[in-house]
């Protein structure tokens, strides 16, 4: 998503600009994917003329090369980095050597293609930032990518909560469920935007906690489907763990919504201001629960914190991320 706004945002600006899909190969097989990108020549257009600039924005991307070439990070390979405490332990000895030597390998070819192979990096976060300085003591410097160009708009302050996500584990929309079944939060209701393989066990964890009633899932929903949802909601709530940047996040503030999230959530953390842009809580299902009651409970406490939303994203433009990321 961020790479399609970024080229329409180029576009808008007069760039001729265009994706380029690399591979990214399967578990275990990084080096091949890691060399298909280096042996891609990203130095001519489909139609013979010559490309100016490339920016890559995930791993193995900024493996290729070009003269101009600017990397805004999204993220590296994350089992190798910041979640390799959790992805180790599910393997045996054996594979745990294995994986070792495989990190160990990766983290020297990001380190010299992150400082030599890129003329300039930029990070999408200071989540992203401080894992460049932890893993490499590689600096960067943070622009947040802005929303999508798309027709945010707010048409009130509904009833219900509004959740957006993959159903995935690590976005912890178990979290939200488990909230919303605390006595704190008993009068809340919630919609779920997005799917995944967590989506089976989520439903199940509705029906087991009796809250079918409370709790809609829509599933995944067009770009128009989406803006609509956004602009009838009380506010969004995004608890993810260890998010690098979390789009939603502006997506929400341009609809003048305010954002609930935990306060080690990662980007969106970084974006709200607990108490000014939404509330930041720290997570736990009694604290969350406390937080989504207080803002379907007080409909001035919603208005006010989507203002300062609507307000914060007004600086986080696209014309102000061009200006960082164009080298030509």
């Amino acid at each position: 998503m961020i790479a399609e706004a970024l080229v329409t945002a180029l576009r808008e600006a007069g760039h001729d600009a265009g994706i380029i899909l690399t591979a990214q190969n399967r578990f275990g097989r990084q080096a091949s994917a890691y060399l298909a990108n280096w042996l891609t020549d990203t130095g001519q257009a489909h139609d013979g003329r010559p490309v100016d600039q490339v920016i890559s924005l995930r791993f193995p991307s900024y493996a290729v090369r070009h003269s101009a070439h600017v990397c805004w990070l999204n993220h590296r390979m994350r089992e190798y980095y910041d979640l390799w405490s959790s992805f180790s332990r599910t393997l045996s000895w054996r594979a745990w050597a294995k994986e070792q030597a495989r990190r160990r390998l990766i983290h020297g070819v990001d380190r010299y293609l992150l400082t030599r192979n890129v003329t300039r990096l930029f990070a999408q976060s200071r989540t992203v930032q401080a894992r460049l300085e932890r893993w490499g003591g590689i600096p960067s410097t943070v622009v947040y990518p802005p929303p999508p160009s798309r027709a945010y708009r707010c048409d009130g302050y509904g009833g219900y909560i509004l959740v957006v996500s993959r159903l995935t584990p690590l976005k912890r929309v178990d979290l939200v469920i488990d909230a919303l079944s605390e006595p704190a939060a008993a009068g809340v209701r919630c919609t779920i935007v997005g799917d995944g393989e967590a989506a089976p066990q989520l439903r199940q964890r509705v029906v087991d906690r009796g809250l079918d009633g409370r709790v809609t899932f829509l599933g995944a929903v067009s770009d128009a489907g989406l803006v609509d949802q956004l602009a009838r909601c009380r506010a969004v709530c995004y608890p993810t763990a260890h998010e690098d940047f979390g789009l939603v996040t502006v997506e929400a503030f341009a609809s003048a919504k305010a954002v609930i999230t935990c306060d080690d959530s990662g980007g969106p953390a970084e974006l709200v201001q607990s108490g000014e842009s939404g509330l930041v809580t720290v997570p736990t299902a009694g604290a969350l629960a406390t937080a989504l009651a207080s803002i379907t409970e007080e409909r001035d406490l919603a208005e006010r914190l989507g203002a300062a939303a609507l307000q914060r994203v007004a600086s986080i433009t696209w014309e102000r991320a061009l200006a960082r990321l164009l080298l030509v």
